[in-house]
């Protein structure tokens, strides 16, 4: 149990793929979702870029948005308090969450400004 909770601190190595691991689930949760529910039940194209399809592809790309940025900070925090390795660990960790957050911003642009389903 101790060996676990230690994998889980924001300086250990494993954090160096967890940002990228939940950017390409949401990725893939989002673009496969919007296949699926423009397959099942499309809205109208008159609609525009106000649906129920995008409102909620918007909702999971912000929470996690906010989910990335906020283990941004807690590696950031981390760090400060830490020498060497940890530290290392902690600053390298931080900047791949938070590259991981603006690849889901910059993904998610087109879900404000295009109607889906086109």
């Amino acid at each position: 149990m101790d060996a676990m909770l230690k994998r889980l601190h924001l300086t250990h190595p494993l954090h160096f793929v967890v940002g990228l691991t939940l950017w390409c689930i949401w990725f893939i949760a989002v673009y496969g979702g919007h296949a699926v529910a423009c397959e099942a039940f499309a809205p109208a194209p008159e609609q525009g870029v106000f649906t129920l399809l995008n409102g909620g592809l918007l909702i999971v790309s912000i929470v996690t948005t906010g989910l990335l940025l906020l283990l941004t900070w807690g590696c950031y925090v981390v760090a400060k308090q830490h020498q060497g390795r940890d530290r290392f660990n902690a600053v390298v960790s931080a900047g791949l969450y938070l590259f991981s957050a603006f690849s889901v911003v910059f993904v998610a642009l087109p879900i404000i400004g295009v109607p889906p389903c086109l």
